[in-house]
């Protein structure tokens, strides 16, 4: 049977550098066609990319983009793994040079690179599209990023034409797996039920090692060996779009039954109805079958008819966020922080609604006033960390709780020590959604 292997080397920008080396080792190994992707973006990555570029007009894309490619990328061009991935961020063909340069001082003949072109319509020919996209329209002047989702038809199409590296922006991410999966194959754009069925394997690859275990992992409840080395996935494709996850022979982590139906349904809002660029997947009749150790097979999953409209996720300028952070130690400890907090509140209460954590007593719950800690009767710890932060429009507003928490230290109450304060710009998020024809999508062959 015709088998195609996709291994996944990143979940996130700032993932693992050495994970592609476990995973191209697998890929070498089996023999066959093979790729390599890599997942690097999330709903704010593309903001903080387009900041950098603001400063380096050559940046943009993924930081550690050599340190993720440096271990691997030899292999992969001797043994004709090809490379897909969203690292261009917000630099795409940036991106693709640095590769090229990358390859040229590993000694390699410059590999063909693929550049897609299209997500990022955050330009003049945009704007009026963006503005009468519900929801309200924002000030243009605060607009950082926006950037449509588009899909795998110009992956494939890249592919075909050549290359060996395939660089874009907001790939989304099983895209990055229904890409490839559509070149080999040669299936139609309008294959609904194998572009759903790799839809759904590119889902369950898309965030790294998560389904291998990673994130799946709570001691006693859930036990994960190996965690240090963890193995990141792998699969084998069919042509009906059936696939088989598995991870490298040896490696830490597991892939079974558990793991697999995790990610299967992780950030699924309607199993008969995920909505992508490509397909609308529906994992409704899905089944998850254990084959051996370390392989599970997906069957069932079909496809419908893919969306008319494209997903836009828009980033601009919030303000600023100002944060501050003291311990208390000791005897009465929780009960000095939560002073140290209503000293804060009251000297702050012309600013907004503050945010305080009291970290070691309740503090993920958002539990400011303490009802959560006496409902569920949970005992106060004798080293609480008191952390409050606070959202503003206006920069010196925001700068004064930074002054504030910094001044517990004589001001009290008594013992507080180890103060940290920072002040940083935010951003916000809003989605909208475009007519597809108002995304034109295309690739070019880096010169």
């Amino acid at each position: 049977m015709d088998v195609l292997r996709i291994g996944c080397a990143a979940g996130f920008s700032g993932d693992r550098t050495d994970a592609a080396i476990g995973v191209v080792d697998a890929l070498v190994a089996a023999g066959g066609p093979a790729f390599l992707i890599f997942e690097t973006l999330a709903e704010r990555t593309l903001a903080l990319a387009q900041l950098a570029r603001r400063k380096d007009p050559d940046g943009g894309y993924e930081p550690l983009l050599v340190d993720m490619l440096r271990p691997v990328l030899a292999r992969c061009l001797r043994h004709d793994i090809r490379i897909v991935s969203n690292f261009g961020a917000a630099n795409p063909e940036g991106a693709a040079r640095r590769i090229r340069a990358l390859a040229l001082e590993l000694g390699l003949p410059a590999p063909v690179i693929a550049v897609i072109h299209g997500d990022d319509v955050s330009g003049l020919e945009h704007r009026a599209a963006l503005e009468a996209a519900p929801p309200t329209s924002l000030d243009a002047r605060t607009i950082v990023s926006a950037n449509a989702y588009i899909g795998a038809e110009a992956v494939a199409r890249a592919l075909e034409a050549g290359a060996q590296v395939v660089v874009g922006g907001r790939l989304a991410d099983p895209s990055l797996t229904v890409g490839p999966a559509m070149a080999h194959f040669g299936w139609r754009a309008d294959d609904w039920d194998r572009l759903g069925r790799a839809t759904m394997v590119g889902h369950l690859l898309e965030c790294g090692a998560q389904v291998s275990g990673g994130y799946y992992a709570d001691p006693g409840l859930k036990d994960v060996p190996g965690m240090a080395r963890l193995g990141y996935p792998i699969t084998e494709i069919a042509d009906d779009g059936t696939a088989i996850i598995t991870k490298p022979a040896g490696s830490g982590g597991r892939v079974d039954a558990h793991t697999v139906k995790e990610q299967l349904l992780y950030e699924i809002h309607d199993p008969t109805a995920y909505l992508t660029p490509d397909v609308v997947a529906d994992i409704g009749d899905a089944e998850v079958d254990e084959l051996a150790a370390d392989r599970v097979r997906l069957t069932g999953v079909r496809g419908h008819r893919r969306p008319d409209t494209l997903k836009v996720n828009i980033c601009f300028e919030s303000g600023w966020q100002a944060e501050g952070e003291i311990s208390y130690a000791g005897a009465r400890a929780d009960a000095r922080a939560r002073l140290a907090a209503e000293t804060i509140r009251q000297r702050m209460a012309d600013a907004g609604r503050l945010r305080v954590d009291l970290i070691g007593s309740c503090s993920v719950f958002g539990d400011d006033d303490g009802h959560l800690l006496a409902a569920t009767g949970a005992r106060a710890s004798g080293d609480v960390r008191m952390r409050v932060a606070l959202r503003h429009s206006d920069r010196e507003e925001a700068q004064r709780l930074e002054r504030e928490v910094l001044a517990l230290y004589c001001c009290g109450p008594a013992g507080g020590g180890g103060v940290r304060t920072s002040l940083r710009p935010t951003l916000g998020t809003r989605s909208c959604l475009l007519p597809r024809e108002l995304v034109p999508i295309r690739f070019e062959l880096l010169d």
